[in-house]
């Protein structure tokens, strides 16, 4: 990393650039961002792979939207409030239903195709959704389409710039406010200056040891917002999807919740049906409540799965609802018609994030954040199903517009010289390859067994203590992407883990087995903030 003195001695490492806007992350809540700032200046997309390659790609079930002839943008709000747990914010929860309807008619006029029975769209249904409102594309294959549309927007917007294979090392900061970021690109550090700056980099599913996020997950834009001096909430709640592909060998590839919604139940290994043991709405239970139930049914039979079983249904009408999930099946000898599918629960997504109001801007000025990265309030303590597409949209758009706004009033004001806090260090400390890749697998295993689906001070003890043990980690850094991202994930799960010890009860998908019930404070959103070495911990 580097210092200011860095900066004196090698200035021939070092690069500048300049855009009116900078986006950090393409999946849906980026690029929707990007297409609102558009209009307003040069717009810089940064990916630190490919820009196909985001949580938005693999997101399969579908889209909540209240649009259908027996739905209403009332009785969504009361689901997604409903799924909360009590810790939603409701003002958050109307903008996302309200706003939701424009946005998705925005993207049909784009060329969005989704399914339809006969001329008009089909909806299904998903767990703890009261009506059919899950709009889907190519059966199963919804966050590919939406990300195919959106590119194919930002193709013909030519104040947008695409800037793939850039890893953010850390914002550029300056008395408090964000004036760009530190990347990496071939092997060289690029300082990029913008007047306002959005951050759409996705979640953190990548610190466990099974989740169904794909490999750059890694919770990169909350570990440099936090370093930034950004506040971050509600870090203790983590969303496991409860049935992800169980066969060694195989990813754990999502097996989508429109299936349950279709039909398919749950068996534990003796092939009982377990469900209605745990709750009323038994397979289309909440996914924290599902989640723990199949856990509880692996202890109970000494197993390391259960099975989705869809072999009741009707099998034309599964594989044309279904066409990726069964291909994918195949390919590790599962016919999703025929056999029943060995399935257990994944870490799938992160409900808390970059503390943000409803126009996604962040405790810093010049910073915006939206999509899976931030925390609008909107999924509370439990992130009702497909709503996050949604949020991705309405708050990716959202935070366009706000952007576009302070960095027009950001241009007026500059003038002046400043010399901006630099956030990357050098660090002599260098690890093997192998040492890294080791690291990053104890971590994710730390935290699937410590601070996973069931917690408890013991375990998180546990953990917070094996993380300090690796606080040298965090400091410093390298140019190595891999290295970068362990810093970020190692940052993230202290985060996490603070979190879960704070919070003393249980409530939506933070459980505490030793603190069941929820706690007499247990309708407060903590924050955690930086402040030089230490954390400011608060409640709001």
């Amino acid at each position: 990393m580097l210092d200011l003195w860095d900066l004196l001695l090698y200035p021939s490492c070092m690069e500048r650039e300049r855009t009116d806007f900078l986006v950090i992350g393409s999946g849906v809540a980026g690029l929707r961002a990007a297409i609102e700032l558009a209009p307003y200046g040069s717009v810089l997309v940064v990916t630190k792979d490919v820009p196909t390659e985001s949580s938005t790609e693999y997101a399969q079930g579908g889209i909540a939207v209240a649009i259908s002839d027996e739905d209403e943008v009332g009785i969504h709000l009361e689901d997604t409030l409903k799924a909360g747990d009590g810790l939603c914010k409701e003002e958050a929860v109307r903008v996302l239903v309200e706003e939701g309807p424009a946005r998705i008619a925005e993207l049909i006029s784009w060329g969005a195709e989704f399914d339809k029975e006969g001329t008009k769209l089909s909806f299904t249904k998903e767990a703890a959704h009261s009506k059919k409102r899950i709009l889907h594309a190519h059966g199963d294959s919804t966050g590919k389409e939406l990300e195919r549309v959106l590119l194919s927007k930002v193709r013909t917007l030519n104040s947008v710039r695409k800037y793939p294979f850039a890893f953010t090392i850390d914002l550029i900061v300056h008395e408090g406010r964000c004036l760009g970021a530190h990347m990496l690109r071939e092997g060289r550090v690029v300082n990029l200056f913008a007047h306002a700056t959005v951050l759409a980099t996705g979640g953190a599913g990548q610190l466990f040891e099974r989740t169904t996020n794909p490999a750059v997950a890694t919770g990169d834009g909350m570990a440099i917002a936090f370093r930034a001096g950004a506040v971050l909430e509600d870090m203790e709640f983590i969303q496991f999807h409860p049935t992800s592909l169980f066969v060694p060998g195989a990813p754990n590839f999502l097996l989508s919740e429109a299936m349950r919604g279709e039909g398919a139940v749950l068996r534990n290994i003796n092939g009982e049906l377990f469900m209605k043991n745990y709750h009323p709405a038994t397979e289309l239970a909440p996914r924290d409540i599902v989640s723990r139930a199949i856990i509880s049914e692996m202890v109970r039979t000494k197993s390391t799965h259960v099975y989705l079983d869809l072999t009741h249904l009707d099998k034309e009408l599964i594989k044309k609802r279904f066409p990726r999930i069964g291909q994918t099946c195949r390919i590790y000898g599962i016919d999703i018609t025929e056999d029943r599918i060995p399935v257990s629960p994944a870490a799938h997504y992160i409900m808390g994030g970059v503390s943000t109001d409803l126009n996604g801007a962040t405790s810093l000025k010049g910073l915006y954040a939206a999509g899976e990265v931030a925390c609008t309030g909107v999924h509370g303590a439990n992130r009702l199903a497909s709503n996050s597409l949604l949020e991705g949209l309405v708050f990716g758009a959202r935070a366009g517009g706000a952007a576009a706004s302070a960095g027009m009033a950001a241009q007026d004001e500059a003038g002046g010289s400043y010399e901006p806090e630099i956030l990357y260090r050098s660090s002599d400390a260098g690890h093997e390859e192998t040492d890294i890749r080791a690291i990053r697998r104890t971590l994710q295993r730390l935290m699937w067994e410590r601070v996973g689906i069931i917690r408890c001070v013991e375990s998180l003890s546990i953990a917070k203590e094996r993380l300090l043990e690796w606080s040298p980690l965090v400091e410093g850094g390298s140019s190595s992407r891999d290295e970068q991202e362990l810093k970020n994930m190692l940052t993230v799960a202290g985060l996490i883990t603070e979190a879960a010890i704070e919070r003393k009860g249980s409530v939506g998908a933070h459980f505490r087995s030793d603190y069941p019930a929820k706690d007499p404070g247990w309708q407060t959103h903590r924050t955690l903030k930086r402040d030089r070495e230490s954390i400011i911990k608060s409640s709001l």
